[in-house]
């Protein structure tokens, strides 16, 4: 947890930092123990108590006896005073939730395979998506703080756009966020998948409570969100996670970039179409198709190993080793001892696939004498991405964040 300052001009960092605590606290928190977990002075705690109170965010719940002296009474969180949307753009679905403060889920919907090959369409299925979920929860639209999209990478926040990512054809330099902010009249902002999935495990997932930790992405595409010390790591551009190029040591296709060993290339949709082909699995689809066709071919063969196929799951398996292979190298780079799978292809697969890959990260971690590495699957499922978005917008509302005490 963060500490906050009595230091002057810093009431905002202070208000994000105590606020984050009473968030914490599930069963409410008095103010002295704010004044011991955040380091502020007393009367710093009461000034910012006062405002969240004032604003609504926070409510007095009750009065609590605890050895000598006078009760103390203890704040809660207004867990429904505020909600936000988040939007998970994959190649394979569209998938949207609303939270509220808490982190909790709502409202979910999940759009399977839309024709996303189109922007502008995906967009406005997009806002009518978001206006429909707002009037269905019943909040007021001035109690939505914003919307948050998260896509996969590369693409560049500062402007809103994404900027080519290999699996989603005419996706090139789109405008994602100003579009988004014309329909709907609410802000939006735009984040990596994969780092949108790291601050939803660190809000509300498996990576809760968790310092240091690789969160590993498995969707229609593969990526890494990376926690250390308590940080989300974002880079100089916001496309930190990028591990599609990296070597799983294995020889397997012909990659974009001109070698053959890459982690894209290896769980590459023509890939796994032909190695299951090998196994005697022919799906309905070409290999180079579109990304409907791809998805499309993807849910067959996870359909055919959830009812029990084991080529089907031996397929499945192979990949999610390769990932393995990976996120072990990321272990060895940054000294984690915690690895988090998921998204919406390892939500399907994960049961089967998990043991192994475990085995693979720490056999592939070198200071193995020294500390293990703890392998999970995400509690978030499919939607880990949407909750990703919805985190993103609160995120950048309410958390307390160490460039807030930059003199600007």
């Amino acid at each position: 947890m963060q500490r906050g300052t009595n230091l002057g001009r810093l009431g905002d960092f202070n208000q994000a930092v105590i606020f984050e605590s009473i968030r914490r606290a599930v069963d409410g928190v008095s103010r002295v123990e704010l004044a011991g977990s955040t380091g502020l002075s007393p009367q710093t705690i009461s000034n910012v108590v006062r405002r969240l109170l004032d604003e609504g965010l926070v409510r007095e719940d009750r009065t609590v006896v605890s050895g000598p002296g006078k009760p103390r009474t203890v704040l809660e969180l207004e867990t429904n005073r505020m909600v936000s949307i988040g939007i998970h753009l994959d190649p394979g679905l569209i998938s949207l939730v609303m939270l509220n403060l808490r982190g909790e889920v709502l409202l979910s919907r999940r759009l399977e395979i839309p024709a996303v090959e189109v922007p502008e369409k995906t967009l406005e299925t997009m806002a009518a998506a978001v206006n429909e979920m707002i009037t269905e929860s019943g909040h007021p639209r001035s109690n939505v703080v914003g919307v948050g999209v998260a896509a996969p990478g590369p693409l560049n926040p500062e402007k809103g756009f994404i900027t080519g990512p290999p699996l989603l054809d005419g996706w090139n330099e789109v405008d994602i966020v100003e579009p988004l902010h014309r329909a709907l009249d609410l802000p939006v902002v735009l984040e990596k998948d994969t780092i949108a999935a790291a601050i939803a495990e660190t809000w509300k997932g498996t990576g809760q409570g968790r310092d240091n930790f690789i969160f590993m992405y498995m969707g229609a595409g593969i990526g890494a969100g990376i926690v250390l010390n308590g940080e989300v790591v974002r880079g100089v551009s916001n496309n930190a996670g990028e591990v599609g190029h990296y070597s799983t040591g294995q020889d397997s296709r012909d990659c974009e970039c001109g070698r053959r060993d890459c982690l894209a290339a290896a769980t590459s949709f023509p890939m796994v179409a032909a190695q299951a082909r090998a196994v005697g699995i022919a799906l309905d689809v070409p290999d180079e198709g579109t990304v409907e066709e791809r998805a499309t071919g993807m849910n067959q063969l996870v359909e055919m190993a959830a009812a029990g196929n084991e080529a089907a799951q031996g397929v499945l398996r192979g990949s999610s080793e390769q990932v393995a292979q990976v996120a072990g190298q990321l272990c060895n780079a940054l000294d984690v001892d915690t690895v988090i799978l998921g998204g919406p292809l390892w939500a399907d697969i994960g049961g089967y696939c998990l043991e192994q890959a475990a085995l693979v990260i720490n056999e592939r971690f070198t200071p193995k004498d020294v500390h293990g590495i703890e392998v999970l699957s995400s509690r978030l499922g499919f939607e880990v991405g949407a909750i990703g978005g919805a985190c993103a917008i609160m995120d950048a509302m309410f958390s307390p964040k160490a460039s807030a005490l930059l003199l600007r």
